[in-house]
């Protein structure tokens, strides 16, 4: 039988172990250790899909750790990670899709701030007003 305290450890441990997989950089050092060759470490790979569920996935404050545990699933992705030059490209596609998550946030944020006083201004009509 699991207590709470241990059930909060676990959750806890494995939510800081599954957004560390967001860094490529610590899946070239997992690599290159041996660790994503090992049939055990695959499994617990494998068990961590668990996390794509809302429920559990609203925790998470690096969802792209989600899109890198799909990518781990697979043999050949494994074993590119030794390779520095694939961590390389896989850092600077994130850095490229991050910036350009940025500016695309900030120019809709803008939009949005520029509609709401132009929405503030036109007087709103009620469906009572209609039938007096």
């Amino acid at each position: 039988h699991v207590s709470e305290e241990q059930a909060r450890n676990r959750f806890q441990s494995e939510l800081e172990f599954i957004q560390c997989l967001a860094n490529p950089n610590y899946l070239n050092f997992l690599a290159q250790r041996g660790f994503l060759r090992e049939r055990p470490f695959i499994n617990y790979l494998k068990y961590l899909l668990y996390w794509k569920e809302p429920e559990y996935a609203k925790f998470l404050k690096y969802p792209h750790c989600l899109h890198m545990l799909e990518l781990l699933q697979y043999e050949h992705f494994r074993k590119e990670l030794v390779n520095a030059q694939c961590t390389k490209f896989i850092d600077e596609q994130q850095l490229l899709h991050w910036q350009h998550y940025s500016r695309k946030r900030s120019r809709l944020q803008q939009a949005l701030a520029e509609q709401q006083p132009a929405q503030q201004q036109q007087p709103v009509a009620h469906g009572n007003a209609a039938a007096k």
